[in-house]
């Protein structure tokens, strides 16, 4: 298998960052570019969430939360890889798993590199894990990550 290009979504947890050692010896193995990939949740279809928002203050809301992972995809990226060849980062908003799989399509990804920690039926994967493992079309590799006790 070929790979060059790399998928790591994050949604800044530490559980998330256990992936990263994987990813840099996949990097380094391959010479392959890293997307690294924060999603934000699109707090316009939350009715009554918190009380009723006008437009102009969700739009307030979701260009702060555009702007903040920005700039901690930034701080990731040159604090954990800085020795990688290239990453590429990207930011979007919707579901995870949906956007997850949507950027493995748009970018030609060749594998996504994920942690995960949650628990579903007797596999302990986290949902968004789950759904791309299930509708990836790419291979997905998971990386576990016990629950702190």
């Amino acid at each position: 298998m070929e790979v060059k290009k790399i998928l790591w979504p994050t949604d800044f947890s530490r559980i998330a960052e256990k992936a990263l050692p994987h990813v840099k010896s996949l990097t380094e193995r391959y010479g392959a570019e890293i997307h690294v990939l924060y999603v934000i949740e699109d707090v316009a279809h939350h009715d009554g969430w918190y009380g009723a928002f006008e437009e102009k203050r969700v739009q307030e809301l979701m260009e702060h939360a555009g702007k903040t992972a920005t700039k901690r995809l930034g701080q990731i990226c040159e604090k954990y890889l800085d020795g990688c060849p290239l990453y590429i980062k990207h930011v979007a908003v919707g579901d995870p798993a949906q956007e997850i799989l949507k950027l493995i399509d748009a970018e030609k990804v060749d594998i996504v590199v994920m942690a995960s920690h949650g628990e579903k039926g007797h596999f302990r994967f986290g949902s968004v894990t789950e759904k791309v493992l299930k509708n990836s079309a790419i291979p997905v590799t998971i990386i576990p990550v016990a629950p702190a006790k």
